[in-house]
């Protein structure tokens, strides 16, 4: 490989590797306080996926259960078509609470997830770092306990997606299931 590329990819991940380090984490993680059911409110990604995809998406149900063995199975259930499909991770602990690394199977994945702020009973921000072999995104996600959040959390949620380099094109809302996309379709 020529060594000019070789050094403009060992710059690219660098910069990507000292973003990931700069996203805080919740200070005093309780984990047992954010099991249960939460709603996506909010999207925001860089990936292609995303963006190919952004116009149908809706709120889905995310449901958090502690494994036997102390990591946290997460079931989301999403409406596809015309019927719902469920799909389940295991978010394993890292030795800092609120930090989480999942491995995707099916998309060759690694994420790095982290708990950025939540109060436990009404939101939560969490932001992950998706990295494939061949190119790595960003995702935020706004969790809430009810179906709608303070104009407040929007607007938290929008200044952290921003903060770690996502664009308003990047950021949604996230309908409820049935209504659509602002500005779509």
């Amino acid at each position: 490989m020529h060594p000019t590329l070789l050094g403009i990819l060992g710059l690219a991940l660098l910069g990507a590797l000292h973003a990931q380090d700069n996203i805080p984490v919740q200070p005093d993680f309780q984990q047992n306080e954010v099991l249960g059911r939460w709603y996506c409110v909010g999207l925001a990604s860089n990936s292609p996926w995303f963006k190919e995809k952004r116009h149908l998406l809706t709120m889905c149900t995310t449901t958090i259960s502690p494994s036997t063995d102390g990591n946290l199975e997460v079931s989301s259930t999403y409406p596809k078509g015309d019927e719902c499909v469920t799909r389940k991770s295991l978010y394993m602990r890292t030795e800092q609470p609120g930090r989480f690394s999942y491995t995707s199977s099916h998309w060759g994945s690694k994420h790095d997830i982290r708990v950025v702020d939540t109060n436990y009973n009404e939101y939560a921000l969490v932001a992950t770092q998706i990295n494939k072999s061949t190119s790595s995104s960003t995702m935020v996600l706004l969790y809430s306990r009810t179906k709608k959040v303070s104009p407040e959390r929007l607007e938290r949620f929008t200044q952290l997606s921003k903060e770690l380099g996502l664009t308003d094109e990047e950021i949604s809302i996230l309908p409820e299931t049935g209504e659509k996309l602002e500005g779509q379709g």
